[in-house]
């Protein structure tokens, strides 16, 4: 590694150790952070400096870690044959048998940005008359919905209705493998980085299907502006104890690494499959006694996986949403291995907790439980759009409880932030503005007991993310021997008031002591 040095100057320097920034100095050597303090100290470091760089009022900061992500589905909405210029079924066609014919060693034909008006019996029985034995998928914009042959359905086991993630890990196998996917990663570590990021928790469904593979070559080639933190995500077959074992001693470096698994147990309150514990407001409709939820999750399963997950000393991260879900996790993780200050051994997480009862969060963060939140999640709708359904779903008691951020920090949990991209990219000003001014898109807002302050948030983003990822050791905070992986913000974020901050963009960004991107 060079010795190259650099220092960066600024009178918003925020080192995730306290409160408030400072005005001073950072300054790094190769790809370790020398020394960070006021500016009257800065001296010492400017003298035959390679390179400073005076950033004026800019916020400068960790680098963001996002520890919720999943480049398969990224990736899944940018491949496969562009469709969404096409009039009639015979230009879907024709752009499909364009895009095969290409690609021979493809086992499928892939379409994107099917209009959805072409959606229908047509286009199926084209598709099955043009490809008797090669599986087709034509995605719709987002990839919420698709049109598929009878021999993709054959091949893959997924229906229009159904091809979410979990749903179409069959089809991971055949387009993971495709170079174009593995050029991709360079465009998805450019958005990252372009948008602060400089760590990632990757959810890689069963054994990732062959692209840890073109992770390590990747490390060992250079490549990496990114440090990824990879997650079995079982979905084909239970967890796999035997890969895990194996990953975790293959991924030992600085940008690659293996921690544990990641399942689903329940799903959104809105739409009634969330786990209560009191039962909907609705759930008279449903049958004597109401019900909590409308979808058993696998608890059983989810029991005897984390028993030897934990045993094994891998992470479990259960993404729960109802308060009910989220009351049987700290349950199970109370069952579990603690350390004599009665913290787990293992650094098991919740993901998304949407609704939370506080006495529960206490619970958990006495035995310094992770909550893995999406700080950005009310820009997806207008408050009302939203709101309507939940509160005929739970009432008005049980939606003050929603997205309790400041419950989690209040009752000692270790809050980070992801973004379950590609359902969300990472914005830090979204995230001020939702998580901080409790703001839906349209900029009404809810809960303002809830939130948490831009301190807080930012320290969510870095130092909590990295002790999530098990490295907080190496980065997270600006400090002396830290590994410079830095976020330079276009402006002084905490002179933003919350609901301004949507506009606020990332400037530059160091991951390792290189400059990966700049605005």
């Amino acid at each position: 590694m060079s010795d190259r040095t650099l220092v960066l100057l600024s009178r918003s320097i925020f080192t995730g150790l306290s409160d408030d920034p400072f005005d001073g100095y950072i300054a790094i050597r190769g790809n370790r952070i020398e020394s960070v303090g006021p500016a009257g100290q800065a001296e010492a470091y400017l003298h035959g400096a390679d390179e400073v760089r005076d950033l004026g009022s800019k916020t400068v900061m960790a680098g963001l870690v996002d520890v919720h992500t999943f480049f398969t589905g990224w990736v899944l909405r940018r491949i496969g044959a562009d469709l969404s210029d096409a009039a009639s079924v015979e230009d879907v066609i024709e752009a499909l048998a364009q895009w095969k014919g290409t690609r021979q060693q493809a086992p499928m034909a892939l379409g994107m940005n099917l209009p959805e008006a072409l959606l229908g019996e047509e286009l199926v029985t084209a598709l099955d008359e043009r490809y008797s034995s090669t599986p087709v998928v034509a995605f719709t914009n987002g990839a919420e919905t698709c049109a598929l042959n009878a021999a993709a359905s054959s091949r893959y086991g997924f229906t229009p209705d159904a091809c979410y993630a979990e749903k179409i890990w069959r089809l991971m196998r055949d387009y993971l493998p495709l170079q174009e996917v593995r050029d991709a990663y360079d465009d998805y570590m450019v958005m990252l980085n372009s948008r602060g990021v400089t760590a990632i928790k990757e959810m890689c469904f069963d054994d990732y299907y062959g692209f840890a593979d073109e992770m390590a070559r990747r490390e060992r080639e250079g490549e990496l502006t990114v440090r990824v933190d990879m997650m079995s995500q079982p979905v084909g077959r239970g967890a796999d104890l035997d890969y895990a074992c194996s990953a975790r001693d293959r991924l030992k470096g600085d940008f690659v690494r293996f921690s544990g698994f990641n399942r689903m147990t329940d799903r959104g309150v809105w739409c009634g499959l969330a786990e209560m514990i009191e039962p909907y407001e609705d759930g008279a409709d449903a049958g004597a006694g109401g019900k909590t939820v409308v979808e058993e999750p696998e608890w059983d399963l989810i029991a005897r996986e984390l028993a030897a997950i934990d045993k094994a000393g891998f992470r479990y991260s259960l993404h729960c949403q109802g308060d009910g879900a989220v009351r049987k996790t700290v349950d199970m993780y109370e069952g579990l291995a603690h350390d004599p200050s009665g913290k787990l051994v293992n650094r098991h997480s919740i993901t998304d907790l949407e609704n939370a009862d506080p006495a529960d969060l206490v619970r958990f963060g006495a035995m310094g439980g992770i909550c893995e939140v999406y700080p950005q999640i009310l820009t997806l709708d207008d408050r009302e759009d939203c709101l309507a359904i939940m509160r005929r779903q739970i009432g008005e008691a049980r939606l003050s409880r929603s997205w309790n951020r400041r419950a989690m920090v209040d009752g000692g949990c270790t809050l980070c932030c992801g973004t379950d991209l590609p359902l969300l990219i990472p914005h830090l000003g979204d995230s001020i503005y939702s998580a901080c001014g409790g703001y839906f898109a349209d900029g009404l807002e809810i809960n303002p007991q809830n939130a948490v302050s831009v301190s807080e948030l930012l320290r969510a983003w870095t130092a909590g993310g990295a002790y999530d990822l098990q490295r907080e050791d190496d980065f997270g905070t600006l400090e002396a021997g830290k590994l410079a992986d830095i976020c330079v913000l276009d402006r002084d974020v905490f002179a933003v008031d919350p609901k301004d901050a949507r506009d606020i963009k990332v400037d530059l960004t160091v991951v390792d002591g290189r400059f990966v991107y700049e605005s």
